[in-house]
């Protein structure tokens, strides 16, 4: 795991420059450093090495391929580069291998294969910068899920890119402008959704993409897709006929080569465990493969409603491992909240970043590698809000949109307090709870043409961001354009938008920020391309079954961990923002949405956000997942003009 980064220009290449760039991002990279330039070219490459495979220099970075033409940064694991290693050596002939490094294995595969051919060969997490010498082209990659981030575009008369924005940010000719577009993307989904980036000109590249870019950055290509998601889910939902015995063989051997594949290190490893069935999944599997007890790693609140410590430790003792765990303060929770703007570069407001740092940062003191069970609800049905816009859908679908819409408009404008007042007439069975708050929220809902839109805004914050936002229009989404979508059930259109959004653009990003803050690696074995492809191809009747997510996880898990130890309702990730709102962190939330502070930047609409903080104050509403949108924000733009003035 690493970090990378690099620019072009016409004219010269500064070494200096790179060495800058890439010391932003030291903490992905804190074992080795190196720069390559093509004064001649004006490009420069850079590269921050955290050592996993091969600790020996030849597993240094930039690194040139023996012919002399390209040149690779790269960061990320390649999971079956032994095994391209000997297919290399059966086509190619004998190859001058240096040491053991999937660096090497990799570029000898793009230099062999072609850059789209040995995207398609790798399982693993990846993004790299290539340099084509002899066609002045640079490449750059990710991976199929988007594990590996990588930014790139234009600023003055410079293209850069690298691993994270602060390395961009670095380069003299840095000029940052913050997109009100991607604003309102941001109220809406808690992140910023790739392609877009915060800064107006500077892109995510997405997940399964390449692109070439030539002319010193002036010509940069269309991404390529060398992994179709759409392709995948329509085949996966056409093919999907196995029995659910051999399904459990199949997934339990894909699970079991996908986590020895992850376990391969020549530093120590072991895994996150928060005693759900995914956790548990990955390390059950873990020490069924290990001949030692592996570590586990989980973070413990004192109020128990945010608490799986119990849970994950029970599962622990019975599997075995050597288990760490933290009870965190709410102290020690808070004092990680000034620190979030710059691990993550961008606005991210989902709160459970404080504990993913925090578990990461206990897992750092005795492991260099951690492996993840994200992923299991995208794949197998896990969400409990997916059964419920499904269900809500198939009622409201066979009313007429126009009707629908009269009476969404109609339950927009009715007073709180009169359908309370109502409700308190009702049989208590037909009463619905918090009815005046819920009730725009269902009305909204009613109104959606689609199950697309209704899903969209069933996990949307803000549900009209371009009111919040001053100067902002939210870009089209696939969640907007559902003839995009490949043909397939609601229910799969829902894991598909999430495979495609939520996934990438929030959980893996929340999970590589975290842990490349302190310098760990974190892996990610349920994701998989290999199980992201079979998970499709499984009937949705062997996802969901008996009201539970899951199902054939579920059968698979219970083969090394008892039934009765896992039997217990989903948690979430979190902490308890909206109680500290109200309490410790209340000056500090009111500092930044003080109303003339909001109205001076202008980024805001002030008004509403003024009137969502003094309900939540006086608990008459939560609010707090849109107050720590825009406080994640404000602490951003703070800190953003706080460098600037340094600088």
């Amino acid at each position: 795991m690493c970090g990378f980064s690099g620019y072009w220009q016409a004219g010269t290449a500064d070494v200096g420059v790179a060495s800058r760039m890439a010391s932003a991002i030291a903490h992905r990279g804190p074992d080795d450093a190196g720069v390559w330039c093509d004064a001649s070219a004006g490009l420069a490459l850079a590269h921050r090495r955290l050592s996993i495979l091969d600790l020996s220099p030849a597993g240094h970075q930039p690194m040139v391929s023996p012919c002399g033409r390209y040149v690779l940064v790269y960061n990320g694991e390649i999971y079956n580069h032994l095994d391209l290693r000997a297919e290399l050596m059966e086509e190619g002939g004998a190859f001058d291998w240096r040491g053991h490094s999937d660096t090497e294995t990799l570029l000898a595969a793009l230099r062999h294969w072609g850059v789209q051919d040995a995207l398609t060969r790798l399982n693993g997490m990846f993004a790299f910068a290539l340099w084509d010498a002899a066609e002045q082209t640079l490449f750059l990659a990710r991976d199929r899920v988007g594990e590996k981030p990588l930014y790139y575009g234009r600023s003055g008369e410079s293209f850069l890119f690298g691993s994270e924005l602060k390395a961009l940010e670095a380069h003299p000719c840095w000029r940052g402008s913050v997109s009100r577009d991607a604003l309102a993307l941001y109220l809406r989904h808690s992140c910023v959704p790739a392609p877009l980036s915060i800064y107006q000109g500077i892109f995510k590249l997405s997940p399964a993409h390449f692109v070439a870019v030539r002319a010193h950055g002036a010509d940069v290509g269309q991404p390529v897709c060398y992994w179709d998601m759409f392709q995948i889910a329509q085949q996966g939902a056409a093919t999907s006929t196995a029995e659910p015995q051999a399904l459990a063989d199949e997934l339990d051997a894909l699970l079991n080569d996908a986590i020895k594949r992850r376990m391969t290190a020549d530093v120590p490893l072991g895994a996150f465990l928060s005693g759900g069935y995914d956790s548990t999944t990955v390390a059950a599997l873990m020490q069924a493969q290990s001949a030692r007890p592996i570590s586990t790693f989980t973070i413990g609140f004192h109020e128990q409603a945010y608490n799986e410590a119990t849970h994950a430790r029970a599962v622990a003792q019975y599997l075995g491992t050597e288990h760490s765990e933290l009870y965190v303060t709410p102290e020690e929770a808070m004092a990680v909240i000034p620190k979030l703007p710059t691990i993550y570069d961008e606005p991210f407001s989902d709160s459970s970043q404080i504990p993913t740092y925090l578990v990461s940062k206990l897992a750092r003191r005795t492991v260099t590698v951690a492996l993840s069970g994200d992923g299991g609800d995208e794949l197998f049905y896990g969400y409990s809000r997916y059964p419920k816009a499904d269900a809500l859908w198939q009622r409201i679908q066979g009313m007429p949109l126009s009707l629908r819409k009269l009476v969404s408009q109609c339950a927009m404008f009715a007073p709180a307090g009169m359908v309370e007042s109502v409700m308190a007439y009702l049989p208590r069975r037909l009463r619905i709870n918090q009815i005046g708050t819920r009730l725009p929220v269902l009305a909204q809902l009613l109104a959606q043409p689609s199950p697309e839109g209704l899903y969209q805004q069933l996990v949307s914050h803000w549900k009209t961001p371009d009111k919040v936002v001053l100067g902002g229009k939210e870009p089209d989404t696939i969640f907007l354009r559902p003839e995009r979508l490949p043909p397939v059930g609601i229910r799969e259109k829902f894991m598909l938008l999430d495979m495609l959004s939520y996934l990438p653009d929030d959980i893996l990003v929340k999970m590589d920020r975290a842990s490349m803050a302190v310098s760990l690696e974190a892996r990610v074995p349920l994701l998989d391309h290999r199980l992201v492809e079979f998970a499709w191809r499984v009937p949705m009747q062997y996802k969901y079954r008996d009201g539970q997510g899951k199902w054939l996880l579920r059968q698979v898990l219970h083969r090394y961990v008892p039934r009765s130890l896992m039997e217990r309702p989903k948690m979430g990730f979190g902490v308890p923002i909206e109680h500290w709102l109200r309490g410790p962190l209340r000056d500090w939330a009111a500092a930044l949405l003080d109303e003339k502070r909001l109205s001076e930047e202008g980024f805001f609409n002030p008004l509403p956000i003024s009137r969502m903080w003094a309900e939540h104050l006086n608990g008459k509403r939560d609010w707090h997942y849109y107050l720590w949108d825009i406080l994640m924000f404000q602490a951003w733009w703070a800190e953003k003009r706080r460098r600037c003035v340094l600088e």
